[in-house]
């Protein structure tokens, strides 16, 4: 499961280190198989394309949308965690802790096959922990997966290394997979965004809790009458509502749904509304706001519905240039 696993319909990954673990060497013996099978016949895989021979635990937790997201926390890094290594013939160099960083790409999972492995950095696998293997991100270090299929958003621990497979971007845990809605398929569509220590520092990132001031507030002093000519104060901004179902789409939308901006999407009401006040608090308001709508199992913070792409897109674009806000383009089909 760690940097020496092998994909799948592919030739083991040789080792980056001076050593192989005895897990490792499995591995590698499965994988040189499995690259003969593909001379014969093609590597057989179950549904969905993730690792041969892996697949599912027997003991799937019930409430897989239950299990909470990783939570951000400045750790530790070893300097060899930030070596260069070659895998493949390919040299990969890591990145440093506070490099900003977001890839576009098809994301992986990986199971039972790996469940109790030794990972890159020698943790322990445990397939229903929010985790995640990357090729460069540091480890350990956290990061924002958002699927583009469907707009659901995890933030998983980066602790291992991989996938080395051309066109796959990141490995996720099984229950990642699973709250992105990546299991039957086996893989789709994501983008990867690093939270960086300067993101948790500042609570830069979905359901972060309110960052207090590093340094003593004085009371505030006693107001003073406004000028007769001076602007009325802009009104604070009101509590986000849950919505139950999507807002009413504008004429020119798309039948049966439309187009929005996505924020983030959580099982909790509470993180959902916590991340819309958060974002509306952060744009400009001449750009709209948020609202959050529950879509059983799912509270999703987003803005729209949008006539057109080209116009989400422009809105994305301003709100990344003025606010560091970076939503997807999720289509609502009343799912």
């Amino acid at each position: 499961m760690n940097m020496y696993r092998p994909l799948a319909c592919s030739p083991s990954v040789p080792p980056a280190a001076p050593r192989l673990a005895a897990a490792g060497l499995r591995r590698l013996a499965a994988g040189l198989a499995c690259a003969a099978l593909v001379v014969l016949a093609g590597c057989a895989s179950r549904s969905g394309g993730y690792y041969k021979d892996d697949g599912p635990g027997d003991h799937i937790p019930a409430d897989i949308a239950s299990i909470p997201d990783a939570v951000p926390r400045i750790e530790r890094h070893a300097p060899a965690n930030f070596r260069p290594y070659e895998v493949f013939g390919v040299r990969y160099m890591p990145i440093g802790e506070d490099q900003p960083y977001r890839q576009e790409g098809i994301a992986s999972w990986y199971g039972r096959k790996f469940h109790g492995e030794k990972t890159a950095n020698g943790e322990t696998y445990d397939m229903y922990a929010m985790t995640a293997a990357h090729p460069t991100l540091p480890i350990p270090s956290y990061a924002l997966v958002t699927s583009e299929v469907n707009g659901r958003s995890v933030i998983v621990r980066i602790n291992d290394r991989g996938p080395f497979h051309t066109g796959r971007i990141i490995d996720l845990s099984y229950v990642a997979a699973a709250k992105l809605g990546l299991i039957g398929p086996g893989s789709g569509r994501v983008i990867v965004q690093a939270i960086t220590n300067a993101d948790i520092r500042a609570g830069r990132y979905p359901g972060a809790p309110l960052v207090a001031s590093a340094s003593p507030v004085a009371p505030p002093a006693a107001p003073r009458p406004a000028p007769a000519s001076a602007a009325p104060a802009p009104a604070a901004l009101p509590p986000v509502q849950v919505s139950p179902t999507p807002a009413s789409a504008p004429a020119g939308t798309m039948s049966g749904g439309g187009i929005y901006l996505q924020f983030g999407a959580f099982s909790s009401a509470d993180n959902a509304q916590a991340l819309a006040q958060r974002v509306n608090a952060q744009m400009d308001r001449s750009l709209g706001q948020v609202t959050v709508s529950y879509q059983p199992p799912l509270y999703k913070v987003r803005m729209g519905p949008f006539p057109s792409r080209d116009q989400a897109r422009q809105t994305a674009a301003a709100l990344s240039s003025s606010a560091d806000l970076n939503p997807v383009i999720a289509l609502d089909q009343g799912l």
